[in-house]
């Protein structure tokens, strides 16, 4: 019973995730109409705000992932990265 609740954990955070971005998409059309009154217009930027900020730290956590996953070297160290998708090359 513990593998299929850490197996559909990983996908209500997917959801959870995409309904909040969606969310923040509401928010942000919301605050677009000119008829919104100033105080509903200040609650929903004020929520966009801290939607906007947990979006971002879960994305930079995914990242982080991406990263380890795309740039891990051989277990003995000395493998260059298959791919360099983070390299800035100019």
């Amino acid at each position: 019973m513990a593998k299929a609740k850490s197996g559909a954990k990983n996908a209500p955070d997917k959801k959870n995730f995409e309904e909040r971005l969606e969310r923040l998409e509401a928010l942000g059309e919301a605050i677009r109409k000119t008829d919104i009154p100033l105080d509903e217009a200040l609650k929903a930027f004020e929520e966009g705000i801290k939607l906007a900020q947990g979006l971002e730290k879960e994305l930079e956590k995914i990242e982080g992932r991406i990263e380890i996953l795309m740039n891990n070297p051989g277990a003995d160290g000395d493998e260059e990265p298959e791919l360099s998708l983070f390299n800035e090359k100019e």
